[in-house]
């Protein structure tokens, strides 16, 4: 008698209303262990609304701060709490290009997170696949995807960005290239981990007596239970992104000034700082370190309740 298809149909099957419930249960159990913390609810929410009022610029936003029929350069460097000429107040002024600061605020914020998610989830499609792979066959194989690991985790990762947008130069898409490749090798070091010991339980054995297709064991079976360290690490990854950004941006290496982020915003108002002019560049780093702030709130809860060294 062959082992194959027909004998994994014959397999108990839970149904589907308890299945069903068995999640619901467990989602429950999360949310309410996540609810316990006050500082990871308040980060949630507080993400939550940044995120809101990013994709609601264009309709929230006071003024359109890129669009040159809006704008007059006669407004410029207006202090917080002043009125242009045609009557309108700037609550957080203005900046050198006479841009109302909490429309600049809100375009930034786009792109800002536009790159640190977009980046983080590429990066982490790319490196958790590595990681699976490497933990799953093993070998030489391995080997090789580690040392490249190693190799990659050897340089700082501000270095390599640096040297890759002095390369490809300005953009948006090339800043996330460039957070991609520093950021995928820390989700194949992770996942590759947690694989080589998932690699020696009985369901992976089951899976491999029943001649199931080793794409199917590696994305069915087993990276399912590699997901709750790869949630932490990206949340982590996700502010680490954004702040990177942020740095290459005040640089002059990130996003072109057509699409300003946070980062571009602040380094606009740099050179104002001594003149008194404080909020151009004052009010994106708040921004910057709230949003920073907020995820990292998320991200250290999430670790403590996934940890399995934390669980009763």
């Amino acid at each position: 008698m062959s082992i194959g298809a027909d004998t994994e149909l014959s397999a108990p099957v839970i149904p589907p209303s308890v299945s069903k419930r068995h999640e619901e249960s467990a989602l429950r159990a999360f949310w309410q262990q996540f609810a316990s913390s006050k500082l990871a609810l308040t980060g949630l929410v507080v993400f939550g609304m940044i995120a809101v009022a990013a994709v609601l610029a264009p309709w929230i936003a006071p003024q359109n701060p890129y669009d040159l029929t809006q704008i007059s350069i006669m407004d410029s460097r207006l202090a917080p709490g002043e009125t242009s000429m045609d009557g309108y107040t700037y609550w957080l002024g203005t900046d050198d290009q006479g841009r109302d600061m909490v429309s600049a605020m809100l375009y930034g914020l786009r792109i800002s997170l536009l790159v640190g998610v977009g980046s983080a989830v590429l990066a982490c499609i790319f490196g958790s696949c590595l990681g699976l792979f490497a933990g799953y066959v093993g070998g030489w194989v391995e080997s090789l995807i580690m040392r490249i690991v190693d190799l990659f985790l050897s340089f700082p990762a501000i270095l390599v960005a640096l040297m890759i947008l002095a390369f490809l130069g300005n953009g948006v898409m090339n800043v996330v290239l460039a957070i991609i490749v520093v950021e995928w090798a820390y989700y194949s070091r992770a996942v590759r981990g947690t694989a080589l010991v998932e690699r020696q339980r009985e369901y992976i054995e089951a899976a491999e007596c029943l001649v199931l297709p080793p794409r199917r064991i590696l994305f069915r079976h087993l990276m399912p239970n590699c997901l709750p360290p790869l949630i932490v690490i990206a949340t982590m990854q996700v502010a680490r992104a954004i702040s990177l950004e942020a740095t290459l941006s005040f640089l002059g290496l990130g996003v072109p000034i057509t699409e300003p982020s946070l980062g571009l915003l602040i380094a606009n108002g740099y050179q104002y700082m001594l003149s008194g002019r404080y909020w151009i560049s004052f009010y994106p780093g708040v921004a910057l370190l709230i949003t920073i702030v907020s995820i990292n709130l998320v991200g250290d809860h999430l670790r403590d309740i996934l940890n399995p060294r934390n669980q009763r």
